[in-house]
C-alpha cells in the first residue's frame, strides 16, 4: 500500500507544480495584454469625405416667401474645422437674413452602423435641427423630419460640388405626404 500512496503524494505534488506553474503564466499573460494599449478608432473614408467642408465659407442665396417667413436674400460665413480625433467637423456660422441677424453651430459626423451621414444644428433664434445625409458623386442629401406649428413636415437640403471651392445649395420642405417646395437656394464659395 505505501507505494501506491507515495505515487498519489507525488502525482499531487506534481500536479500542484502544473497549477501553479500555469496560474503563473495566465497572471502574466494578463499583464502583458493589460500593458498593451487599445487601438484607438480611427476616422475612416466617410468622415475623411467630410472634409470637403473644412474652411471659410461665404454664402449668398434667397429665401422664398412663404408661410415660413419673409422672402429676401441672406448671406453668411461657415467657418468649419475637425474637432480633435477627426470624426467631426464643427461649424460656426454668422448669418443675415430677412428673419434676422445671427450665429449657429453644426457638428457633422459619420454613423457606421447606419451607414448615414449626421448633421446636429443649434442657432441663436432657438431652432435646433437633426438630418441624416448620404453622398453619391458630389451631390449631397440630408434629409429630416420637422414639426412645425403642430404639422408633421419631411425636409430636404441638397449640396451639389460645383469644384473644390464652391458648391450650390437648396433647402426644400413638403408636409408628410405632399410635394416639395423650394424653400431656400444659393452658393457658396470658399474663401480659406
Amino acid at each position: 500500500m505505501r507505494p501506491v500512496s507515495l505515487n498519489l503524494q507525488k502525482g499531487d505534488a506534481i500536479m500542484r507544480k502544473f497549477s501553479l506553474a500555469g496560474a503563473f503564466i495566465v497572471c502574466i499573460a494578463c499583464l502583458v495584454v493589460a500593458q498593451a494599449p487599445p487601438q484607438m478608432a480611427k476616422p475612416g473614408p466617410e468622415h475623411k469625405r467630410l472634409g470637403y467642408f473644412t474652411g471659410r465659407w461665404q454664402l449668398e442665396g434667397e429665401t422664398k416667401p412663404g408661410p415660413f417667413g419673409p422672402g429676401g436674400k441672406f448671406t453668411g460665413i461657415d467657418h468649419n474645422d475637425w474637432m480633435e480625433g477627426g470624426f467631426f467637423l464643427v461649424s460656426h456660422s454668422d448669418f443675415k437674413s430677412p428673419m434676422g441677424d445671427g450665429t449657429g453651430l453644426a457638428v457633422f459626423g459619420y454613423n457606421l452602423e447606419e451607414k448615414a451621414y449626421t448633421y446636429n444644428a443649434f442657432n441663436s433664434m432657438g431652432e435646433a435641427e437633426h438630418a441624416e445625409g448620404k453622398v453619391e458623386g458630389d451631390t449631397w442629401t440630408w434629409t429630416s423630419n420637422e414639426n412645425m406649428g403642430g404639422k408633421a413636415m419631411r425636409g430636404r437640403f441638397t449640396v451639389k460640388e460645383s469644384s473644390p471651392t464652391s458648391y450650390t445649395f437648396k433647402f426644400e420642405m413638403a408636409p408628410d405626404t405632399g410635394d416639395f417646395s423650394t424653400i431656400m437656394e444659393g452658393k457658396a464659395i470658399k474663401t480659406k
